[in-house]
This record gives C-alpha cells, structure tokens and sequence, in this order.
C-alpha cells in the first residue's frame, strides 16, 4: 500500500515521510496530537496524544518553574496566555479525566510556587494562618520549608483552595 501511494505521490511531485508514514491500526497511531482508544462496546474514540500531552506539561513546567523570580498573578497571565488555546486544540477528546488531573497538577504547580516565595519558615506560617489553615498543620508545613512540593500537597488546599486560582483567574481544562 505505501508502496503504491509513494509511486502515486511521485507523479506529483510529492515526497512520503517515510519516518512519519505507514499502514497501521488507528490505535496504535497518532494524528495531529490525537490518538485513538477503544471504549465499552467497541466506540473509537479520541483522547490526547502522550506526545503531545508531554510537550504541554514541559510548557506548563516551563512557565510554573519556581525560580524565575515572577509574582504568582505574572504566572497566571502566562498560563492563560497558553492553556485556553490547548484546550480549544484539544476539545474534541473523550477524556475529561486527563483534564481534571491536568487542573489538578497546575494547581499544585502554583501552590508550590507560592510557597517557594514566600522562602522563610516564618513568613509561610504566618500567611498559612492568615488564610485560614490549623497552627498545627501550618507549623508542620513551615517546619519543612524546602520541600515545596511535597509541602504544597500537604492540606495547602485549605490556604489555597481552587477558588483562589479561580480568582486569580488560572484557565480551567476540565470541562
């Protein structure tokens, strides 16, 4: 079959890539970032490609990185500069768990951001329970103040709840 599409193609003064070409089952391949699955009762449907949701997450890394010396609202601007179009991109896949987790991961992103900035023990304590958070989590939280990460999965919800990145206005992909 390549064969004879690379012959037609020729005639036409048309190339075939040969590394991006080839006779396969549609769900073993991807297309323009979608690739295909098969749902309960043999639907095909669509779903973002592993490509293509890694290349997101670099960008995602790329703008949420902790050591650019951006306010957390500068950061958001940059994220709705960018997730809005993926997510226009992306509309048409069958998988609104991949993008409930997606806000998930962003959100944990931002809330390691800020509490990165706000670096000391102290300062960390003290705008934890500014907004709300126990004295004895926000302590076990300030105690611990390098490992943002993990710290930022520890009940930093409560400080930092969805509806503060609503606010500030982090773009949803989850419908």
């Amino acid at each position: 079959m390549l064969a004879g599409l690379r012959k037609l193609y020729a005639g036409l003064k048309l190339q075939v890539n040969q590394d991006k070409s080839a006779v396969d089952y549609a769900t073993r391949r991807d297309f323009l970032g979608y690739s295909f699955w098969v749902a309960a009762g043999k639907v095909v449907k669509l779903r973002v490609a592993s490509k293509a949701l890694g290349a997101m997450k670099e960008r995602v890394r790329g703008i949420t990185r902790r050591n650019g010396g951006r306010s957390l609202p500068r950061v958001t601007e940059e994220l709705k500069g960018y997730l809005p179009g993926w997510k226009e991109y992306f509309k048409q896949a069958d998988t609104p768990g991949v993008f409930s987790d997606l806000d998930k991961w962003i959100r944990h992103k931002l809330r390691c951001l800020q509490l990165k900035q706000w670096k000391r023990g102290k300062t960390v304590f003290r705008e934890l329970r500014a907004r709300g958070m126990t004295e004895r989590t926000a302590a076990k939280v300030a105690a611990n103040t390098r490992r943002w990460w993990a710290n930022s999965a520890i009940a930093i919800h409560i400080a930092l709840p969805t509806r503060y990145f609503d606010e500030l206005g982090v773009p949803r992909l989850a419908p």
